[in-house]
């Protein structure tokens, strides 16, 4: 398949993709009797669907909070300077922060939108002055702290 083609998926590839974003360790036993197929041939599906790049990886969501992340927030970063240098060094220096769990390029007034946890207030305040600020590339912050989850999923529709 070149790169043009798209892979097409059917009414079973769906189910198959809406079974796995709720339950990615479901047994390859089970997701067949739930879709209706043979567990051969749904491992056959699951493994194309892979290898098309509908699926990306399979992993387990950890609970932050059971493990003393108090805190959530989303930075606003904007670059002393855009030249591909600079957001190059920027990318593999802010990525490479274990207290940075999202990473996104934007438009908008800050050049990037980050994800972070702290074990608590102070720690946040470390990371903020300690790490990020100590990037040279860094120009502003702002910082939208996270008072309340009312959504949080990892599941994309399949229609």
């Amino acid at each position: 398949m070149n790169e043009m083609e798209k892979f097409v998926i059917d009414e079973i590839d769906k189910k198959i993709l809406n079974i796995i974003q709720e339950n990615g360790d479901i047994s390859n036993l089970d997701l067949s009797r739930k879709v209706g197929l043979a567990p051969s041939s749904c491992l056959l599906r699951v493994k194309n669907l892979k290898e098309h790049g509908l699926i990306k990886k399979t992993v387990t969501i950890v609970n932050e909070k059971a493990l003393g992340y108090q805190v959530m927030a989303f930075l606003h970063i904007s670059l002393k300077a855009l030249t591909k240098e600079v957001v190059d060094e920027f990318v593999k220096q802010v990525t490479a922060l274990p207290q940075v769990v999202e990473c996104y390029m934007t438009t908008g007034a800050g050049a990037f939108l980050i994800k972070v946890i702290a074990k608590d207030l102070q720690g946040y305040r470390d990371f903020i002055l300690g790490t990020l600020l100590s990037i040279p590339s860094v120009g502003n912050v702002e910082t939208s702290l996270v008072i309340g989850v009312e959504k949080d999923t990892t599941v994309i529709p399949i229609n």
